[in-house]
């Protein structure tokens, strides 16, 4: 039988709300279950503007979602997986204290009887009864003294609007205990957040050394990272206390020496400011120590951006970002995509796949 590449999208996307809806499901099984999620995002283009795509997966499921934004308020967001409400929790209490909202504003949310938000209307409405958006969020000056010095103030309705869509994630027993691996980009730094190895090395190796002296010295710091690097691979396949303990000590070893190149001295200065989420394996063994998985997994969003540019559509948007997934998720989880489209479009004699989502939660099941 013959038939067009078209036509076969037709098929596809007239039933795509089916298809949408199950790679939401997937997102939810994998976010409630997994014990890790590794997390990307590339350019994307929607109705010809610039957008991002951000990937949220790891070794049994994969999910993509398209938005104009990559801001943590949009990664929050996706980590709804859906949902659209807004909550007020001890998870999103804690969110803005860490991230300095005032006192008196916290206790001004907290003293208020209702603690959940339909939506993002009702939420913002919310705020603006508080006095949120009327608060000036300008810099002031950190010193008097000091004018030339400024310190800016955080956006009060930002902050507020980010824990309470965290504690909306943690509502909805999303990530509750799951660790966040991403290449340091801000926006993905919540929760238990784990670093990438790979990325933190690539700092190193591509500073800029001109003289034989920084060169020397940016090589061997490189090499005893490699050298932490292994032995947290074999630790992490056999964890044990005093071994933890001895690399703990060898990363302040490697991080806190000083080797007379400054540019590299403050880098490694950063690099030590990261040690809890870089040596995150050493608690969380089953986390990996790179993000080679989300990198592998957006590849195949960057090849089909390549060939087809953009999305015209919300609907094609959706689409594409929920096929990318399902077959990602298929291939991880050994099924064949093809069979997979036939159980869903009920083609006579083809085998029965049953949801996506269910194969994702049994492979975190506890025994």
């Amino acid at each position: 039988m013959a038939i067009s590449k078209r036509q076969l999208q037709r098929l596809l996307t007239a039933q795509q709300e089916q298809f949408t809806a199950e790679a939401q499901d997937v997102l939810r099984a994998g976010l409630e279950t997994a014990p890790y999620v590794s997390v990307d995002d590339t350019g994307a283009r929607h109705k010809a503007k610039n957008g991002y795509c951000t990937q949220i997966g790891n070794d049994w499921f994969t999910w993509f979602g398209t938005r104009s934004s990559k801001s943590r308020l949009n990664f929050l967001e996706l980590l709804r997986a859906g949902h659209t409400d807004y909550v007020l929790n001890d998870a999103a209490y804690g969110y803005m204290r860490k991230h300095s909202l005032a006192a008196p504003l916290l206790a001004s949310l907290a003293a208020q009887p209702q603690t959940e938000f339909a939506d993002q209307a009702a939420w913002i409405a919310h705020l603006e009864r508080l006095g949120f958006t009327k608060l000036d969020v300008t810099p002031e000056p950190a010193d008097r003294f000091a004018g030339h010095r400024f310190a800016l103030r955080p956006d009060p309705v930002k902050i507020a609007t980010e824990g309470a869509l965290w504690g909306s994630v943690q509502s909805h027993k999303f990530l509750c205990d799951g660790v966040v691996l991403s290449d340091d980009a801000g926006q993905f730094n919540v929760g238990h957040h784990a670093l990438c190895w790979v990325h933190a090395e690539r700092l190193v190796h591509k500073l800029d050394a001109f003289t034989d002296k920084h060169r020397a010295a940016q090589a061997r710091v490189r090499g005893r990272i490699w050298s932490i690097y292994a032995r947290l691979k074999a630790c992490r396949l056999k964890p044990h206390p005093r071994q933890a303990a001895a690399l703990r000590k060898q990363f302040d070893r490697i991080f806190l020496r000083r080797t007379g190149f400054a540019s590299l001295d403050r880098l490694l200065k950063r690099l030590h400011a990261n040690k809890a989420e870089l040596l995150m394996v050493l608690d969380r063994p089953e986390t990996p120590l790179h993000t080679n998985g989300s990198e592998n997994d957006i590849r195949c969003y960057v090849t089909r951006r390549k060939v087809s540019a953009g999305t015209r559509s919300d609907e094609g948007r959706d689409c594409r970002d929920a096929f990318l997934g399902l077959a990602k998720t298929c291939d991880k989880l050994g099924i064949a995509v093809w069979d997979y489209l036939g159980s869903r479009l009920k083609v006579v004699g083809n085998i029965v796949v049953q949801p996506l989502d269910r194969y994702v939660r049994g492979r975190f099941r506890p025994a």
